[in-house]
């Protein structure tokens, strides 16, 4: 029944149709532009199965690295091609962490940027400064670039962070519409390379883009209480990675709080320091 009563609380707040026009915030209702045309993966790109184990790291990964878990997520620029093969080979599925929001000033293509397109720095991350997604013509070519990159390496799939720039502040007056609008494009640069690619956090826009993005993964869900809005991808038989972090709850609340309702709901959990370097605690 939770299922069910998640599905009419869902109804009752976004129109259930074929395509989605409005998303209803606690402020007001963004109307939104008609849905584009979403290229689709072929039927042969094998996509995380729901309930797959999970482990994201994003030091300096290579060959000599073991992972239990069947579903990587590596860094896009450090991982080489060499190693995601060597991951590959043993049947794990390989995802390339790239930061699609914000621009890192470490990496090699940070120059690459218009001034126009960068912000405030990143609270917390001073060497990270968010990005003007609306402007999508400016970013398009150094995506692209980061895009054909991650395909030429081989990895299966791109989880790109910071989405949710309209929950932060940017410099630029960024709205969920926004956060839809850019996503959609991102959806067709993957799926036009053969690879998938999942939401990251952004949980209000869950409704509007289940359909489209091929899995999500979550940060504190279950220390911000927002665990539930994941379920959508679940009953559409799409992969749940759910990360708690150890700032966030202990392990044993983790283990005998999270682990359960996880299981119940079909989510992949872990449980990380939060910059994602230590071994894996996975419910799994």
């Amino acid at each position: 029944m939770r299922f069910f009563s998640f599905i009419v609380g869902v109804c009752f707040i976004i129109s259930c149709s074929d395509t989605d026009t409005t998303i209803t915030t606690d402020d007001d209702v963004v109307i939104l532009p008609e849905d584009p045309d979403v290229i689709m993966l072929p039927d042969t790109i094998v996509l995380p199965a729901v309930g797959a184990s999970f482990d994201w790291q994003l030091d300096d990964v290579t060959s000599s690295n073991e992972f239990d878990a069947t579903v990587i997520d590596v860094d896009a620029f450090s991982t080489s091609s060499a190693t995601v093969q060597h991951f590959k080979n043993q049947g794990k599925i390989v995802i390339a962490y790239l930061s699609v929001g914000s621009v890192e000033n470490f990496r090699p293509d940070a120059n690459q940027f218009p001034a126009a397109v960068i912000g405030n720095v990143y609270n917390g991350f001073e060497d990270e400064n968010w990005l003007d997604i609306r402007n999508i013509d400016a970013l398009a070519p150094i995506l692209r670039a980061r895009f054909d990159m991650i395909q030429a390496k081989g990895f299966d799939g791109i989880e790109p962070d910071n989405m949710n720039g309209y929950q932060n502040n940017t410099g630029f007056s960024l709205t969920q519409t926004d956060a839809i609008v850019f996503s959609r494009w991102l959806i067709n640069e993957a799926h036009a390379r053969n690879l998938h690619i999942g939401q990251k956090n952004a949980e209000e826009l869950v409704p509007n883009l289940v359909d489209e993005f091929d899995w999500i993964l979550t940060e504190d869900a279950y220390a911000d209480n927002f665990q539930v809005e994941a379920l959508p991808y679940i009953i559409a038989g799409k992969a749940v990675f759910v990360t708690e972090y150890k700032d966030a709850m202990s392990q044993s609340q983790f283990l005998n709080t999270v682990c359960p309702d996880a299981a119940a709901n079909q989510y992949s959990a872990i449980y990380k320091n939060r910059d994602l370097t230590d071994p894996v605690i996975s419910c799994n």
